[in-house]
């Protein structure tokens, strides 16, 4: 058996406190009595395994424990002036047998593992199925055999992410370096050459690595260094050589290895890549990278966007950018080539970091399309802190902004159509999500309104709203959200005295340029703005459905029969791929609110999803097919959207067509295209 953290804490701190209490544990450790009890019986049940004396406890509260504890706590001679070693952890002694697995230049047995632990063999062969767990997340297995011995097999490439993955994790633990060095012969000498190696290296490339990076380098370094001397070396493997053979980086590996044994041109990439790899502490001042040309532009769009969702202007952008880059730089290459992850954070987010934390992930867009990967959420959360740190830095909180949530249960598209209306409105809030009715039911983030299509339970202020609103609603609403929030009406706004008040603060560049912004801004459905306005919102309904996209079948067998049935014009015109279709099956489990009226439904699929130019088409049903359980289509208009705004005013007229029960009864049963075409013109023009 093995002892979990909490036992072997608590173990440790019994051992080197002859004088602690159990009530002192209760309180550090935060234990009820029966949790004490309960830990020190598991205690006792292992130290009988291991053939030492149990510990006692006395009616008041302290520890007996045998001298043959403490002999076991110092088996290894230590200099007095440390602290007791206590004993290893199941992750420590882990990752003992891996090092020894990774540096022996001897056959290993059971007994060479139980020799250095001090372990019995019981608690080493418990250990070594751990091992084996912990290595088959590497694509790699330990093997036995009685020949060999213990054996760690796999592909180098990944031997080499786990040497990489052990330095780093045995530096974070008490005594790690001295267990790195123990186990795996490295001698302290060797250690600070390969430190000022690193540092001449820092010189070559103006750059600081951070202090746990410079501690690891030298370690990972000269056991990669013994791989190769014991002729393990790395095949030929999925790195870009063109992308890595010109940095600097590459050409400062001649200073790590100078006058050592022959690197072959992969290793040396490898060690390369690590460098690029490694998070640095400080770099000269920012300018385009040669390797990255993107990461800049890149970066400063997922800036900007950011902003937009957070109604915050970020100061000194230049100093946040370089921040930025010395982070991202070195991501780039973790990511693409997955050489190692670097550690997660543990402590969740506080409240406001969280809300942060989503808005910074819906801002990634730019730099995933860069890296041509999703980005991880380790990498995500350091991106946050860094930008959560310089928000504070400049007094900025998510605290001090009216957060909103949009509730919807007509799907996606009419999801983004409903946010998109209400962010015009209502521009100085931050609007964190659109919902579906399950989804807001399970929502963890701090909001402080509702906007939603429906009733909903909520202790929040709820307002009950549509996707689509006419001129006259959208003032009300601003009127009654406007009321409740900060206990005023708007009134009209002179421009004129809000001009003098900037011009007493700042200086106006183009005084003519604020003053039509700011229009906009405070009047965005004044006329003057209407001709921009309706032409973001793109075509009108009958610009999209005509006789040629237009289906009318009595039966389908099946809903994914009626979707492949009401998409096949959109194919045959050129306007989808035929994988859009699988799309559309498959978005019936990811978006179940397709429906948006009775017998009436959308589905849609993401762009990249098999579109090649915007296009609706309409199968009409004389026999209703079965969507779910409790709902059946008779009308399905199948979506295919390019962007994000073509469509939208065609889906607000049919959205406003799904609400009229006449209208849709009568589209249900029109006997012909020309019919259909009817009830679809009369919903092409918008109201004035």
């Amino acid at each position: 058996m093995a002892l979990n953290d909490r036992s072997q804490k608590i173990l440790n701190e019994i051992a080197s406190n002859r004088q602690i209490t159990s009530g002192t544990i209760e309180k550090k450790y935060n234990l009820t009595r029966r949790q004490l009890g309960y830990t020190i019986q598991k205690i006792n049940e292992w130290l009988q395994s291991e053939d030492i004396a149990e510990i006692e406890r006395t009616r008041q509260g302290r520890f007996i424990v045998d001298q043959s504890v403490f002999s076991k706590l110092s088996r290894e001679e230590v200099p007095a002036q440390k602290s007791v070693q206590g004993f290893l952890t199941e992750e420590q002694r882990v990752h003992v047998i891996l090092f020894m697995l990774l540096t022996s230049k001897e056959e290993l047995s059971l007994l060479h593992f139980h020799s250095e632990l001090g372990y019995s063999k019981n608690t080493v062969l418990s250990d070594l199925k751990q091992v084996q767990a912990f290595v088959s997340t590497f694509e790699l297995i330990v093997r036995y055999s009685r020949r060999s011995g213990y054996l760690l097999e796999g592909k180098e490439l990944q031997i080499r992410k786990l040497l990489i993955h052990l330095v780093e994790s045995a530096l974070q633990m008490h005594e790690g370096k001295s267990h790195i060095e123990k186990v795996t012969v490295v001698d302290a000498s060797e250690v600070s050459d390969f430190q000022k190696r690193i540092e001449r290296v820092e010189q070559k490339l103006g750059i600081q690595f951070t202090d746990e990076k410079l501690v690891a380098m030298p370690y990972i370094f000269m056991l990669i260094l013994k791989r190769i001397e014991r002729g393990y070396v790395l095949d030929p493997f999925s790195i870009e050589y063109e992308e890595l053979s010109d940095t600097k980086e590459y050409q400062a590996t001649e200073y790590i290895f100078h006058e050592m044994v022959e690197v072959p041109k992969q290793e040396r990439l490898f060690v390369a890549l690590h460098l690029l790899a490694a998070n640095v502490h400080w770099s000269e001042l920012m300018s385009e990278d040669e390797a990255l040309p993107d990461l800049i532009p890149a970066l400063s769009t997922m800036l900007q966007l950011f902003e937009r969702s957070a109604c915050i202007y970020l100061q000194e952008r230049e100093l946040l950018l370089k921040k930025l880059v010395q982070h991202t730089k070195p991501a780039y290459y973790r990511i693409k080539y997955q050489l190692t992850e670097i550690e997660t954070v543990e402590n969740p987010f506080s409240t406001e970091y969280r809300e942060l934390h989503h808005l910074v992930k819906r801002s990634l867009g730019p730099l995933e399309k860069l890296f041509g990967k999703e980005i991880p959420e380790s990498e995500m959360m350091y991106l946050t802190m860094l930008i959560g740190s310089w928000m504070t830095r400049q007094g900025e909180s998510l605290d001090k902004k009216i957060k909103a949530i949009v509730v919807c249960p007509q799907g996606v598209s009419v999801s983004r159509l409903m946010l998109k209306e209400l962010t015009e409105i209502f521009p100085e809030f931050i609007f964190l999500d659109s919902l579906s009715v399950r989804h807001f039911q399970s929502y963890e983030l701090s909001y402080d309104l509702v906007f939603s299509q429906t009733p909903l339970e909520t202790s929040k202020l709820l307002y009950i709203t549509k996707a689509f609103l006419g001129k006259e609603e959208k003032y009300r609403l601003k009127q009654q959200v406007m009321q409740d929030v900060h206990g005023y009406k708007p009134t009209e706004i002179n421009l004129d005295h809000v001009l003098d008040m900037i011009k007493g603060h700042a200086d106006i560049v183009n005084e003519e340029a604020l003053r039509t912004e700011l229009y906009q801004y405070f009047f965005p459905e004044s006329d003057n703005n209407k001709g921009g306005h309706d032409c973001e919102q793109g075509r009108s309904l009958n610009s999209f459905i005509y006789p040629e996209v237009i289906t009318q079948i009595k039966s389908a067998q099946s809903w994914e029969a009626a979707l492949s049935i009401a998409a096949k014009p959109l194919v045959e015109q050129g306007m989808i791929e035929e994988r859009y279709i699988e799309a559309l099956v498959a978005n019936k489990e990811r978006d179940p609110y397709i429906i948006i009226g009775p017998h009436l439904a959308i589905p849609h699929a993401a762009p990249e999803e098999g579109v090649i130019q915007s296009g609706i088409s309409l199968l009409q049903l004389e026999e209703p097919v079965q969507f779910s359980e409790e709902e059946y289509v008779q009308l399905i208009f199948v979506i295919a959207a390019k962007d994000k705004h073509q469509h939208f005013r065609a889906l607000r007229q049919l959205i406003k067509l799904a609400g009229s029960k006449n209208d849709r009864i009568k589209l249900q049963h029109a006997q012909s295209d020309k019919e259909i075409m009817e009830i679809i013109d009369l919903y092409s023009v918008d109201e004035e």
